[in-house]
């Protein structure tokens, strides 16, 4: 009488592609960051050889948002963010495994860190953009008092950037409606609340169209609305990443008169423009190959489309700018 076969259940595409990726990750963090930084650019400078999408929407957004420099400064520009591109991606495995007390190390300067001085009784909502080592921005921000960071639940790594945030003592509010209670809590007990703020939103609800760099961009009401139901005041924080893998030097800016405005459309402005702000600090270390404005007000142009070598993307960035100006 023969035996049944037993049935081996095999790993998910998935399943692999996780471990794999947690595999390379913390075999990364076991090289010195300035190797990691400079592999990272050896990566950037490889995605800009060679005509890909990440490559055409960046060059798209830094022509839009950069109409005076001429074409070959904008390419020029481009290859520099792809290269600090690499870099924050590959050093992320640096900045989320080694021991919290090395990585808050890296941080050589902070510039308006007095900025972060909480009034008697108040929150401070804190804003980190998309540019420089964010990572490190939100670990520096929940070593200087409890805090709670706003953050979107991911597919693959979930748990090791939950635990990553997590080394200074932050609290990790998911993009839920339970979420924003956290986020409220905590600002009435006069804790800092940490928010990346320059993602576009996916609902329509509780966000508007506001000028970033003169382009209508899809920007969250969220800060606005804490800041006027707890009273809380706004700054932004962000890492900038030093040459030759010196460390990062940390800066704190005031926000933009009106984001806590009553008006949605003045308190989206005020909170583009504080980021472009810190974007002009470092403009090559931002995150220029998302597509920030892939959503368009009603009967306006896609813009992340087209052939991908540079000269049709200028070309093409050129019409939408003609396009732009006969409208206003």
């Amino acid at each position: 009488m023969g035996h049944k076969a037993q049935s081996v259940e095999r790993p998910s595409s998935a399943g692999v592609k996780d471990a794999l990726v947690r595999n390379l990750m913390h075999l990364l963090a076991r090289l010195p960051l300035g190797v990691l930084q400079r592999l990272g650019s050896g990566i950037g400078l490889l995605i800009g050889s060679w005509p890909n999408k990440q490559r055409r929407n960046a060059l798209i957004n830094i022509a839009l948002c950069f109409p005076a420099l001429d074409g070959k400064e904008q390419v020029r520009l481009r290859n520099q963010n792809l290269r600090e591109f690499g870099k924050t991606y590959v050093e992320i495995a640096h900045l989320w495994l080694r021991p919290a007390d090395e990585v808050l190390a890296l941080v050589r300067e902070v510039r308006g860190g007095e900025l972060l001085e909480r009034r008697e009784g108040k929150g401070l909502i804190v804003l980190s953009p998309h540019l420089g080592a964010w990572e490190l921005a939100g670990l520096h921000l929940a070593a200087q008092g409890p805090t709670a960071i706003f953050y979107k639940p991911q597919q693959y790594l979930d748990d090791m950037i939950l635990a990553s945030r997590a080394r200074s003592g932050a609290e990790l509010a998911p993009i839920t409606a339970k979420g924003i209670r956290v986020l409220v809590q905590a600002l009435e007990r006069g804790d800092y609340v940490g928010i990346l703020p320059d993602q576009e939103p996916k609902a329509d609800k509780g966000a508007v169209f506001a000028p970033f760099f003169g382009i209508p961009a899809f920007t969250m009401l969220l800060v606005n609305r804490l800041s006027r139901r707890t009273g809380a005041p706004v700054i932004f924080m962000f890492a900038e990443r030093l040459k030759g893998a010196k460390g990062f030097r940390m800066h704190c800016i005031p926000a933009p008169a009106g984001i806590a405005s009553e008006d949605d459309i003045e308190a989206a402005t005020a909170l583009n423009k504080g980021i472009e702000q810190c974007v002009s600090v470092c403009p090559e270390q931002y995150v220029w190959p998302y597509k920030r404005f892939r959503r368009r007000p009603n009967g306006a142009p896609g813009i992340y489309n087209g052939p991908l070598s540079d000269r049709h993307t200028l070309a093409q960035v050129s019409r939408l700018h003609r396009r732009m100006s006969e409208v206003t």
